[in-house]
């Protein structure tokens, strides 16, 4: 199993032979225009919430490749207006694909999709494949309810560290904490001013923290 990072919070994890890619906001984020988004194809693409920065370029590329979207129940009817077929979810929920089981966990943030539309509720997601579980947290707040995960034994995290909209890094060090989980990728970061951060010193809070971090440059692939 590997992930790779294309920027902000959208990564493709690589497992059982399928591609699956997260919140897919790459054609408008200058970091990462050397990314050709057609050549990605992945088999799904999950979605946390529906701010623009995370559904970007979501039907460009499900129209590419017919790519299984994996969503709250509220973006699952959006997408099926636009002719669109996703697999609509809730919080709490779980479901076996081909590559492994989701579940859908909550997340305190907001959802509005672009054109205005309701995007229900934010979510995260857990990952279970190849014997490994991976949680996805998308965009949060710190909150309790990350102590539900603390008994999952995560192999690896991906938070939010960014600050302003979302957990800043100290807030992220104590969700460790919360969910039991050493080994983190932090998202959700630099892409504007606002959520600009000092890598160095977030880095150096991590490992003092005993924490595994990394903090990959767009492209970067990470075995997890």
């Amino acid at each position: 199993m590997k992930t790779t990072y294309y920027g902000q919070s959208t990564i493709i994890i690589e497992t059982e032979g399928k591609k699956l890619l997260f919140d897919p906001f790459i054609t408008p984020n200058p970091a990462a225009k050397d990314i050709d988004i057609h050549s990605l194809k992945p088999d799904y693409i999950l979605v946390s919430h529906g701010h623009g920065d995370h559904v970007a370029d979501l039907i460009e590329i499900q129209k590419s490749c017919g790519a299984k979207v994996i969503c709250i129940a509220e973006i699952a009817n959006w997408l099926g207006n636009k002719g669109i077929e996703a697999h609509g979810m809730n919080i709490g929920g779980g479901f076996n694909f081909d590559f492994g089981r989701v579940k859908m966990v909550n997340a305190v943030h907001s959802s509005t999709l672009p054109d205005g539309s309701a995007g229900g509720n934010p979510a995260g997601f857990v990952i279970y494949a190849e014997g490994k579980k991976i949680y996805y947290a998308g965009d949060t707040a710190l909150t309790y309810d990350m102590k539900l995960l603390e008994d999952e034994n995560l192999d690896w995290a991906f938070l939010p560290i960014g600050d302003n909209y979302t957990m800043g890094v100290d807030d992220a060090i104590k969700a460790t904490n919360f969910i039991n989980c050493k080994n983190v990728i932090g998202v959700h970061y630099d892409t504007f001013p606002v959520i600009a951060i000092d890598k160095e010193e977030a880095r150096e809070k991590f490992i003092k923290a005993g924490i595994n971090i990394k903090l990959p440059a767009i492209g970067e692939e990470i075995s997890l």
